[in-house]
């Protein structure tokens, strides 16, 4: 009998295509739950868009389920812990809507610029009045591109076609890789001042939500026209209406929102305020790359072979069960290097130390290069396109694996050299808990530390002297910031100092600055290690 794959939403012919041959292929209306429910008791794969809920209940119902794929980028409506668990892997199509997302922003810049839609729908309201819609070209102008993942990058090259000057803040990306696409980089502020366009491509995490406030719009370039079809909240829409409302910039062209679906917003009241539904990804071409993405990843999944578009990697692949446990750790070392280096690294090298080298440990250089871009590119980052996210950014990571290590049995190492000169680096290993293992950091940065690689890490680095600890607290308490767990390292009285926290709740940048100026911390960083 060949394994069943369920389709649960529209998929493109040339999707079902390549799986009709090797699989009994069946469909259900996954918005159907019964129907749903019923249907998963017997697949062995289930394919959904965005209308269809994966959770922990539709996973149960499914005894033979090996894989879940979501033929879209996002995976909102998949509970990937709980597919985890089963051992379910889960891939979806991280790709597949780049070139439709760059190519919104484009339209958007260029509608903006000409006041198409105003005077399409003026027109077509019988007015016929062209010196009202004046617009203004775009050959010459200064594009100003906040972040510079892949989606930003496709921008980038399809703007520069038109004879613009472009520049580009993106503080994980070196300056090499961008002179290659013909991008000068520069800080945030100097992009603000210096754009007559500005186009976002960033992804949303607490670091970047609110990154275009009104402190950032007051210094903005007189006239200059605000692109995002990225995602909602970066830029703060209220501020964005205030500042077209006084004339400080020209126009916006919006395809995300704070809140969605979104039907009411102040940027709505503004004639020149070009705003779409969230249609970055709707194009035949992205839903069709999508279907046939995740039907190619089905088939190696139920085919026993390596899956590039995995999420979970802990339900694929061919990994020891002895380093399994390391796969998490490793990652989650990786976003904590990341946070506590404050960029990007030259060079990265991944260290294992222990008995556990005695088994092909490649995968963890994988897992770390996950968690050093996890937070700081648009795209879902995968254990295959990682090594290709180190790659663009001139980033080369390195594998030193040796049986010998001193105080743990397992120790994991990730090591880079910045390109100021300073070396950072962060430690930890799996202890057990229970049934459950624990990954724990050892090291940050030369200091010691004993604390659980898990939720929300705070790291301050200040002079030791009495009150710092209760001066952190208190303002935390009263941010409502919950402390869950707390460290501080010192390697001699009134010496550098290092406090790690762990909060239940993510800080707004503001919120971190405030907290590294009350206590004069010469370095306060972010990482989130909660499980994806």
């Amino acid at each position: 009998m060949n394994p069943v794959v369920l389709i649960a939403e529209e998929l493109a012919p040339a999707a079902i295509e390549v799986l009709a041959h090797d699989f009994d292929v069946r469909h259900v209306d996954g918005t159907d739950r019964p129907a749903l429910l019923s249907a998963l008791s017997e697949a062995d794969a289930v394919i959904v868009r965005s209308a269809t809920q994966i959770d922990a209940e539709a996973i149960a119902a499914a005894p033979r389920l090996k894989v879940v794929a979501r033929a879209g980028v996002g995976l909102d409506n998949v509970e990937v812990p709980a597919a985890t668990a089963r051992g379910v892997m889960v891939v979806n199509a991280p790709t597949s809507n780049i070139v439709s997302a760059a190519e919104q922003a484009v339209a958007l810049l260029l509608a903006v610029a000409r006041n198409t839609a105003s005077a399409s729908a003026a027109l077509k309201a019988g007015e016929w009045k062209r010196s009202k819609y004046t617009g203004v070209e775009v050959q010459g102008k200064t594009v100003g591109v906040v972040g510079l993942g892949r989606i930003g990058v496709l921008f980038a090259q399809r703007i520069a076609a038109f004879g613009t000057r472009l520049i580009a803040y993106d503080p994980y990306i070196q300056p090499a890789r961008a002179a290659q696409l013909g991008v000068r980089l520069v800080g945030l502020e100097e992009l603000l001042r210096e754009s007559d366009f500005i186009s976002i491509h960033l992804p949303k995490t607490p670091e970047t939500v609110g990154l275009i406030g009104e402190k950032e719009l007051a210094i903005v370039k007189p006239g200059v026209r605000i692109v995002n079809a990225a995602r909602g909240g970066l830029v703060d829409e209220q501020a964005l209406a205030n500042a077209i409302a006084e004339g400080r910039v020209a126009g916006a062209g919006v395809d995300v929102y704070s809140k969605e679906p979104c039907t009411s917003s102040p940027l709505f009241a503004f004639d020149n305020v070009v705003a779409t539904p969230h249609l970055g990804a709707s194009t035949h071409e992205a839903q069709d790359k999508a279907g046939l993405a995740v039907a190619k990843s089905v088939k190696l999944a139920l085919q026993g072979e390596f899956v590039p578009d995995a999420v979970n990697v802990q339900a694929g692949g061919v990994v020891a069960e002895d380093v399994r446990p390391l796969l998490p750790l490793a990652e989650k070392l990786g976003r904590a290097f990341t946070a506590v280096a404050g960029g990007v690294a030259a060079s990265v090298a991944v260290e294992v130390r222990g008995e556990i080298v005695g088994h092909d440990v490649s995968v963890l250089k994988l897992a770390a290069t996950k968690g050093l871009f996890s937070s700081v590119v648009e795209e879902q980052v995968t254990y295959v396109n990682a090594p290709h996210l180190a790659a663009e950014r001139g980033v080369e990571v390195t594998l030193d694996s040796q049986a010998e290590t001193a105080d743990q049995p397992t120790l994991v190492t990730v090591r880079g050299a910045l390109p100021d000169g300073r070396t950072v680096s962060v430690s930890g290993t799996v202890t057990h808990s229970g049934a459950r293992d624990v990954p724990r950091l050892t090291e940050v940065d030369g200091f010691d530390v004993e604390i659980a690689a898990e939720g929300i890490l705070l790291f301050l680095r200040y002079a030791d002297r009495p009150g710092v600890v209760g001066t952190v607290g208190t303002l935390l308490g009263e941010s409502g910031i919950n402390i869950a767990a707390m460290q501080v390292a010192r390697r001699e009285a009134g010496g550098e100092t290092l406090m790690t926290l762990t909060v239940d709740q993510a800080l707004g940048a503001d919120l971190l600055t405030s907290a590294a100026d009350s206590i004069g911390a010469t370095a306060a960083s972010a990482a989130d290690l909660r499980d994806e």
